[in-house]
């Protein structure tokens, strides 16, 4: 029986999180007053302390949608790329866009498709795209 290789964690938010917190010079506690949910002007949904767990790849509850909205705005990003490290990282999912960037697909375990396969779902990612800008929608 082959033995398997041992499932790496995937740390996708946790580094992304970790390396603009040091680009923007961000203490944990600066970065948790800054994280203030744009759409309801609701602070407080990221602690400090959340935020160091998560940089230490410790254990954490996966952010939700208001909280991922409030850390895109403390760290000055846009919320689609925490919203795809998020997914990769807590459920496995990756984002694989179209040629615009525009239109995107959720892959379950998209890193572990060749690179063959992975232009084929941006394809058809490319092609959905087409048809649902198109004024007849075929």
């Amino acid at each position: 029986m082959a033995e398997q290789e041992p499932t790496r964690a995937r740390t996708h938010l946790s580094d992304l999180v970790r390396d603009r917190r040091a680009e923007l010079r961000l203490s944990l506690r600066g970065l948790e007053a800054k994280c203030i949910d744009p759409d309801t002007g609701e602070s407080g949904l990221v602690k400090y302390s959340w935020i160091d767990r998560l940089e230490k790849r410790q254990p954490v509850i996966p952010p939700q949608l208001p909280e991922l909205r409030a850390l895109a705005a403390g760290l000055q990003m846009p919320l689609s790329v925490l919203q795809d490290a998020a997914g990769a990282q807590f459920f496995g999912i990756d984002s694989l866009r179209d040629q615009s960037g525009e239109v995107r697909a959720m892959v379950a375990h998209a890193e572990g498709l060749s690179q063959e396969d992975q232009a084929k779902v941006a394809a058809i990612v490319e092609a959905y795209a087409r048809k649902s800008r198109s004024p007849d929608g075929a």
